[in-house]
Formats: structure tokens, sequence, C-alpha cells
């Protein structure tokens, strides 16, 4: 019961951090109805850049770790936005509303650029953050199995949960959030009525690269690596998990992909971890099957 527990307690920091990946995802994807891969690569490019410069600033400007630390963030989040930004502006958006096999090739094309970017720009190597805020919280004292968690575990769930909450009330009660539920809604009705779609797509897509760069920053933070190959994976894997709770709605999407969080946290623990990725895709891949309804998406 108590390995159970643990169990749970572990699932909540990785169910947090597929929550503000899907609720960012899902922003983007409201305004375009496109599958698109850039996301995840803005994710572990952030992640990236953020144990590049803070390496940089350690090793060669000599700063102690907050400072080194505060140095990758900063210059992540530039980074990424300005990456997101970029791409959204001069390839997704000419591209959004044309075929959806176009949108799918020229982000794999975005992927690939990002992913090499900081793969050249590390040399190739793998750097690794020194552990910090490692500290146990112990949630049931128990001396034969303590249920613990680590304060940075804490401390990227409570961040996490607060994105997405603070992001849900500003798409629900600012001005802002009324243009961008217009335009998902129904963009043609929406530039009828005065809305700049074009504006919107292009905040949209920024909300969602700044959503991605703060996820990638607090993962590296945790796991003290971003990995060059993990822009694939979870462009992958976070278009399917949004796709679960409903790709245009960013809470669902959210909630959804903090189920496939749990779900697959206690696969790692009670089956064979080889087996983590194909039995979490084969099972994403037959619930969209199954609950798939026949829709024209313009």
């Amino acid at each position: 019961m108590l390995y159970f527990l643990q169990q749970l307690a572990n699932a909540v920091p990785v169910a947090a951090l597929y929550a503000a990946l899907a609720f960012g995802y899902a922003i983007a994807f409201a305004v375009t109805r496109r599958a698109d891969l850039t996301y995840g690569a803005l994710f572990a490019f952030a992640g990236q850049t953020f144990v590049l410069f803070a390496d940089f600033g350690w090793n060669r400007l000599w700063l102690i770790l907050p400072a080194s630390l505060g140095l990758g963030a900063a210059a992540a989040l530039s980074f990424s936005l300005g990456a997101g930004l970029v791409a959204g502006r001069y390839v997704m958006r000419p591209l959004a509303f044309s075929s959806a096999n176009t949108v799918v090739v020229a982000s794999l094309g975005c992927l690939l650029v990002l992913m090499e970017t900081a793969r050249l720009a590390s040399e190739t190597r793998s750097l690794w953050l020194p552990p910090f805020l490692n500290a146990n919280i112990v949630f049931w004292d128990d001396p034969r199995f303590p249920v613990t968690l680590t304060v940075i575990q804490l401390g990227n769930t409570v961040l996490m949960a607060a994105l997405v909450a603070a992001g849900h009330w500003f798409l629900t009660h600012s001005r802002a959030g009324r243009f961008w539920r217009a335009v998902s809604e129904d963009r043609e009705a929406a530039a009828l009525c005065g809305v700049d779609a074009a504006t919107v797509y292009i905040v949209a897509y920024g909300a969602a690269s700044l959503i991605a760069a703060v996820c990638g920053i607090l993962a590296a933070s945790y796991y003290g690596n971003m990995d060059f190959g993990t822009g694939l994976t979870f462009g992958v894997k976070v278009l399917f998990i949004a796709a679960i709770g409903g790709q245009a709605s960013p809470l669902y999407a959210a909630l959804g992909a903090a189920g496939i969080g749990l779900m697959e946290t206690l696969w790692s623990a009670y089956g064979p971890i080889l087996w983590r990725d194909f039995v979490i895709f084969g099972f994403l891949v037959i619930v969209l099957a199954v609950t798939r309804k026949e829709k024209v998406i313009p």
C-alpha cells in the first residue's frame, strides 16, 4: 500500500508536466486545427538552452549556482520564445490553413532545425546540472517505507498547476481570451466581426511557445538534462495526449494529459519499463480510433 501511495505521489509531477504541455499545445491548435510537432521541439530546445547557458555561466563566467540557473532560464525563455514566434509567423501561419500534411512536414523541419541547433551549440555533449532543491518532504512517515517528494518536484508541480490555472482564467475572462475563443470557434465569422485572426494566431502561438519554454526549463531543472531526441518524442506524445482531452479545449486537454501521466507512472512502477511507450501509445491510438468523430475540419 505504501509503495502504491509513493507511486501516486511520483505521478503528480509527471501529470502536472503533461497537463501544462497539453494546455499550451491546445491554445495554438485551437486556432489552426492542424497537428504541429514544433511545440515538442520548443519544449526540448528550451531545456537544452537552459542547461547549456547554465553550464556556460558556471564554468566560463564563474557565477554562483543561482546566478547560473538564472542566466540559463533567461536565455532559454528568450531564445525559445523568439524561435516560436519566428516559426509561427514565417512558417506555420502561411501554411496553417492549407493541407494538414503540409503543416506536419513543415513542423518536422522546424523540429530538426531546433534539435540540430541545440546539438551543435553544445558540441554534441550531454551536459548535466548539479542536483539542487532535492531535500525530501515526507507525506507519510513510516520507517519501513516513507512516502516522500523532493522540494523541486513539489515546486515544479505548483508552478505548472498555477500556469494552467492562470492560463484558463485568462482565456475565459479577458478580452484577448474572447478573441481567441471567437477565432477558434469560427475564424471567418470572427473576421467579419472585426477580429484580426492573423494577430490572434501569432499571439496564441507565442503563448504556446512561452508555456513550452517554461515547462522545458522546469523539466530540465528536475531531471538535470534534456536529450537531443526529446523534441521528437514529446512532439508526438503531446500531440496524442492532448487529443485525449480535446485538442481544441486547453483545460480538457490538460485534464486528459494528467490522466496519461498517472497511467504512465503506474505502468513504470508495476509493468515492464521497456513496454511503457508501446502500451501508452497503443492505448492512445485505440482511444482515438474508438472516439473518432466524422467531422470535416476546414
